[in-house]
């Protein structure tokens, strides 16, 4: 098997793809491989010098310009159609959509009050940004991907698509929501080509995960639940990506695949 066929059943080039959350933790580092294997790539979040930061560090890696920013607070569901409009007019329709971005509002640092006291608040602001934005963001963008002849869609979900967390009702209740709306989503839209498929990553370092990783042995502890012995690496999670992106996962869809060092299975 020749190094070209490889490269042509992963290569992006030609590609655009939208990275959703993608200013740290695990989407700026899927927006960093995409770009890697050859997308132009838009990077949505709220937090611009963050954004600009990782483009920049996109277009210095392909010595050319190749990402983008759209500023974006994607908890307001009402602008989602102008995110969708600037995101399309970046580099044109994405054939690629990723929902990275994600919250997880804790209403107490106590696990065990947390779901007793969350409040509407931010349970609406997490269904919005984890569960409600994925949706209608690619019902916005899904005209152009069937116009180029269909795409791929990557949800972000996490251990909780599967299993129930501690203290994280809202959290949970929108990650379990995703494992569903992927396979829906896939069953709508596969007839315009479009797939659609869900990471679930184990424990990754990232904005959300800080609590977990500043405390070394509630980390090993965890790292221990693993059959790799391990928590994951950012870079753990590209080759992941990059096939749900490309060819190489043609017929693939509705498709849940952890990304957890083999804890759930365990």
């Amino acid at each position: 098997m020749s190094d070209s066929y490889i490269q042509q059943l992963f290569n992006l080039q030609g590609k655009v793809a939208m990275v959703t959350g993608g200013a740290s933790g695990i989407g700026r580092q899927i927006a960093k491989a995409l770009a890697a294997a050859g997308a132009q790539t838009v990077i949505v979040g709220r937090r611009k010098q963050l954004l600009e930061e990782a483009a920049a560090e996109i277009d210095e890696a392909a010595q050319k310009k190749q990402a983008a920013v759209v500023v974006a607070d994607l908890s307001q569901t009402e602008t989602i159609s102008s995110v969708a409009e600037e995101v399309s007019a970046c580099f044109g329709a994405p054939q690629i959509l990723v929902h990275a971005a994600g919250v997880n509002l804790r209403s107490s640092p106590d696990l065990l009050k947390s779901t007793a006291d969350i409040t509407i608040d931010s349970w609406q602001k997490t269904l919005a940004v984890n569960l409600t934005a994925p949706f209608f963001l690619t019902r916005a963008l899904a005209d152009g991907m069937k116009k180029s002849g269909g795409g791929s869609v990557i949800n972000i979900g996490s251990m909780q698509s599967m299993r129930a967390g501690l203290g994280d009702a809202a959290y949970g209740a929108s990650k379990g929501g995703i494992a569903q709306l992927t396979r829906t989503m896939a069953r709508s839209w596969s007839v315009d080509n479009i797939r659609v498929n869900a990471l679930l990553p184990g424990f990754f370092p990232s904005d959300m995960t800080g609590m977990v990783f500043a405390d070394s042995q509630l980390a090993d502890k965890l790292a221990e639940q693993t059959m790799l012995g391990r928590n994951g690496a950012l870079a753990d999670l590209d080759g992941a990506a990059v096939f749900f992106a490309s060819a190489a996962s043609a017929y693939i869809t509705g498709t849940l695949l952890p990304i957890d060092g083999g804890m759930l299975a365990k």
